[in-house]
Parts: C-alpha cells; structure tokens; sequence
C-alpha cells in the first residue's frame, strides 16, 4: 500500500459518515443509493433512499411498480429521466438478469443509465473488484495531489484522471479506497476552504506545494443556459376537480402532471398575455433553475373552456399525480385554497 492511500484510507476509518448504503454490499441498495445521490446532496438524498427501500425492497417489487408510483416518491429530486431510466433498469435486470445484478464491470454497464462511474462503484463496493470511481470528489482529489490542470471534463482530462484513478485505487481493498477518495473529496479536499492545514496528504499534494490549491480542477466552460417562460393556468372544472395534463413530449418534466401550461417567446410577451387576462388571481414569481435552462414562471385563474382536454382531477386524488417541483414550490405556498372549493 502507497503511502497516499494507507494515509486516505486511514482518515476515512476515522472520519466517515454513518450512511446506510455503506452497511451493505447487495448491489441493488447500493445501486438504488448511486442513482438517487446523482446530482444530489446525501442529506436530502437519504430520505429518498429509505423511501424507495422501503416501498420497493427488492428489483423485482420495483420492476413491478407503475411508472406513476416512481414518480411520486422521486418526486422533488429533479432529473427525472433518472427515475425513469431506475424503473427501466430495474424491469431489465429482472427480465435479462432473472432479478440479480451483474456481477461484472463490463455487465454493470450493459444497464440502462448505468454509466463508468455508477457500475465502477457497485463493481467495486458490491463485488470487490479493482475499478475506480470518479466523481467530483474524487476529480477534485486528484486534481489537487498531481496538480493537473487538464480541464477534467475536456476529452484528454477525462482520460488523464481515470488513469491517474486507476494507478492511485488500492487494488486489495477497492471499495473501501473508492469510499475512501470520495468521502476525502466530500469532507475534507472541499471545493472551497479546504483544510490543508491538518491534511493526512499534505506531504504529497503537488497543488499545495505549488500553491495552486484553489486553481484546481479546471472545467471547461458550460453551454449557455436557455431561459423560458411558463405560466400555469388554475383551472377548476367543477366543485371538487381542477385540470392536470400530462407531459408527454421530450422535453423537461417527461410524464410529469402539470396544471394547462402556456409558454411564451419572452417575459414581455406573458406580461402582455396576463394583463389581458386580467385574471382573479396571479401569483409571484418562480423561478426554477435547471442546468442548462432557467425557467421564469407565473401561476393564475382561468375559467373552464369549452375546448380545454386536461384531465379532470378530483382535489382527493390530487396528491397521487407526480408534478414538477416548481409546482410543488407554488403549493407550498398558496395550497389549493385559490378555488372556489375543495373537497380535499
């Protein structure tokens, strides 16, 4: 074992968080955990996690489900083609795997959205097997001990860190080095203020030598960001129903339920459009952040027209469709209590 990683491997024994999916090496828990931690913080991702586990305990009770009942409990986590691509690789591993996960790397990614980095953690944490993660994390780690400014999602850097992962991944112990990088990178080796003060690996950091800590790692530079402007219409179809759609088409939101939705060129455009309205009732502003789009959306009352084909929802059912959190957003702070009547 190499002086860097007895030293990693030794704060992490020490310094590592008590998280569930770490207590077990059943690939479909552990593969459950990756999907949901995605782009997501570990405190809000556990209580997904035991969501899930508790409503699907197995692949088979997850492949099983309906489409509508994944949504539901992913609601809120945002990216829903994951939850769409979880409920599609769990029918597959029933289906081509008769319910047990591959037990190989190259196995792993034949999944559906299972990529590198997701079938090298369940290969690893699951199976022992001698594949190295790479996630922010762990870029940031290495970035920092070899002082590698390739920018680490450019084609050349993607391939200079997994060799760097591959070299520097303890080969007797995998999993618990993979945790181990990503747990540093998550605790200590942070994107800001990083404590290299009271580093285990100080001795070896090529960046703080350098004094380039806070240079590295270099990411190009994202696609520019696309803004949009929605304005959902409150439609009561009768005492006790209001108007869903469904989103069907590819774009964001795929079968999520969303009130009549109308999307404008500009900002000026839905301004004119509310004013004519004039409508009962109009709410703030929500804005809604998405990676590469900025969504700028406003809520108001209409009257039920003769050509609306929105589905009828009951106020009672209302909580079983699965919305878009910028909806879920708008509820929280106005509720329903904007019609006429409920019967909730």
């Amino acid at each position: 074992m190499s002086p860097i990683q007895a030293e990693i491997s030794a704060w992490y024994l020490v310094h590592k968080r008590p998280l569930p999916w770490r207590e077990t090496q059943n690939p479909y828990f552990i593969w459950l955990s990756e999907i949901i931690l995605q782009q997501t913080r570990v405190d809000q991702g556990m209580a997904y996690y035991f969501k899930f586990v508790q409503a699907f305990p197995t692949v088979f009770e997850l492949a099983n489900a309906d489409e509508q009942s994944v949504l539901n409990l992913w609601q809120g986590l945002g990216y829903y083609s994951r939850a769409r691509n979880l409920h599609a690789t769990a029918k597959q591993v029933v289906s081509e795997f008769h319910g047990t996960f591959p037990d190989t790397y190259e196995g792993l990614l034949s999944l559906k959205g299972v990529g590198p980095y997701t079938a090298a953690a369940i290969a690893s944490f699951s199976f022992d097997l001698p594949h190295a993660v790479l996630d922010g994390n762990v870029f940031r780690v290495l970035s920092r001990l070899y002082n590698w400014s390739v920018p680490i999602n450019s084609t050349q850097g993607k391939k200079d860190f997994e060799k760097m992962a591959q070299e520097l991944l303890d080969k007797n112990n995998p999993g618990l080095f993979n945790q181990a990088m990503m747990e540093f990178g998550a605790l200590h080796c942070k994107p800001t203020q990083p404590n290299c003060d009271n580093c285990p690996v100080q001795l070896y950091c090529q960046a703080y030598a350098a004094q380039t800590v806070d240079q590295v790692p270099v990411k190009l530079k994202k696609q520019g960001v696309r803004n949009r402007y929605f304005l959902f219409e409150l439609v009561q179809a009768s005492p006790d129903s209001i108007l869903l759609e469904k989103r069907s088409e590819k774009d964001i939101w795929q079968h999520l339920y969303q009130f009549p939705l109308k999307e404008f060129a500009d900002d000026a455009s839905k301004q004119a459009y509310m004013t004519a309205l004039s409508p009962a009732f109009q709410s703030k502003e929500y804005k809604h952040i998405l990676s590469h789009q900025h969504l700028y959306c406003h809520f108001v009352t209409r009257d039920l027209h003769a050509s609306d084909t929105a589905e009828r929802i009951s106020f009672l059912a209302f909580d079983q469709y699965p919305i878009p959190r910028v909806i879920e957003r708008f509820l929280e702070d106005y509720g329903l209590d904007i019609f006429e009547s409920q019967a909730r």
